[in-house]
């Protein structure tokens, strides 16, 4: 039988999107599954966008569309980072893809070289790594403590840069983290960065506006504008808007880098459904008070989770500043026996082990690049937020030894 590519044998399956199968494997079998591994907002998406989207079918814009996106959408973009970032991009230098994974991977698969190498902060969304490899890059990764609220320390970064080094990669708020950069953050990783002027640099902005206790969210060629050339900014609209399955992220950054950039898209799937387009026109340019609302509501679910799992004799979480994540360490379980009777040597056994005995889904830190800690998401509602808890809860105190 013909043999697979090399290139997809580097790459795994996502840990989260494995785990959130094994919850729906359980729950096609009856079983009452808490889900806390899925990283989607649970709020509906806003109604404005739906009727955009109908209106476009039945005005029949249903052709192919534009490969980088329709003049309508790249201006209500330009527009959004303009108004939200303080950015200037022309509308040539903005894209669209399907989702802000494919703009990452496009940016990969237009700039690396084999052996090139690109600087990952972790613990770090599970796609990146991965991403970097498929193009035939080398992930580099460099640890962020909780002392510093998982923030990346300018010499850390530094140490990292090297002669083979091709991007920078930043995300704030972060996945799994949930961790937000200041202002004066960013522009000390900046004053780094400016010393190396062969270098790209990507910001992950999609948890811009899931942030929380009076936080200020800057990106980087805000808060540093020296560096407006060489970074590309992406975003979307899945977590803010509740979009995820409309498929649409965006960047905007230097015009050479968003041709190449296209070049790829072309090759690989073409513009993105014409409905979805239309959906995010809406929401862009429409009203923009849902998004506090809703920040407001993931915030108090947030105090919830974390006063409850902090409260649990072993588990030790920080306090995020955004996004919907909160990153567990369980350093005090690692070495026991559960109820069950199986010794705890890994996250990922005490993630399986949630699940067997309570039905609880959640994600192992050592899918995120650092142990042991494990991750839930808490957008979902607070009732099965709070069944959620007591189960963790009776896990935890269930443990032997």
């Amino acid at each position: 039988m013909p043999e697979i590519s090399d290139r997809l044998k580097k790459v795994s399956v996502s840990a989260s999107v494995a785990m959130t199968q094994k919850a729906r494997d359980l729950a096609a079998q009856g079983i009452d599954v808490v889900v806390l591994s899925t990283g989607e907002p649970d709020f509906p998406t806003p109604q404005h966008a739906i009727d955009a989207a109908y209106q476009a079918a039945l005005n029949g814009d249903t052709r192919y569309p534009p490969t980088d996106g329709t003049p309508e959408l790249r201006r209500a973009i330009r527009d959004k980072f303009k108004r939200d970032n303080q950015l200037d991009y022309d509308v040539s230098q903005i894209l669209t893809a399907g989702g802000a994974k494919q703009i990452i991977f496009n940016a990969m698969m237009a700039t690396i070289n084999p052996g090139d190498e690109v600087v990952i902060p972790g613990p770090s969304w599970i796609s990146y790594a991965d991403i970097v490899r498929f193009a035939g890059g080398i992930p580099v990764p460099v640890n962020c403590q909780q002392a510093h609220e998982f923030i990346p320390q300018p010499e850390d970064i530094e140490a990292a840069i090297t002669d083979k080094t091709k991007w920078v990669l930043l995300n704030f708020p972060g996945n799994p983290t949930g961790s937000v950069a200041t202002k004066e953050e960013l522009q000390a990783i900046g004053k780094v960065l400016l010393k190396y002027p062969d270098l790209w640099i990507m910001t992950d902005d999609i948890y811009e506006h899931l942030i929380y206790d009076g936080r200020e969210f800057f990106t980087l060629a805000q808060a540093e504008p020296r560096l407006y050339d060489r970074t590309l900014t992406v975003n979307g609209v899945s977590k803010a808007y509740s979009m995820t399955g409309w498929r649409l992220g965006f960047c905007g950054g230097p015009k050479p880098l968003i041709t190449a950039m296209s070049n790829v898209n072309t090759q690989n799937s073409g513009g993105v459904c014409t409905l979805t387009q239309a959906a995010a026109v809406a929401v862009l340019n429409g009203p923009q008070d849902l998004l506090r609302e809703r920040a407001e509501i993931y915030c108090q679910r947030r105090d919830y989770v974390l006063e409850r799992l902090n409260a649990i004799p072993g588990l030790h979480c920080h306090t995020p500043g955004g996004a919907f994540y909160l990153y567990i360490n369980i350093s005090e379980f690692i070495g026991r026996t559960c109820a069950s009777g199986k010794k705890i040597t890994s996250d990922a056994d005490f993630v399986m082990a949630l699940i067997e005995e309570q039905f609880v889904v959640t994600v192992q830190g050592a899918a995120y690049g650092m142990s042991p800690y494990f991750r839930i998401s808490y957008a979902t509602s607070t009732e099965r937020l709070k069944t959620g808890c007591d189960r963790i809860e009776a896990f935890c105190q269930g443990f032997l030894s």
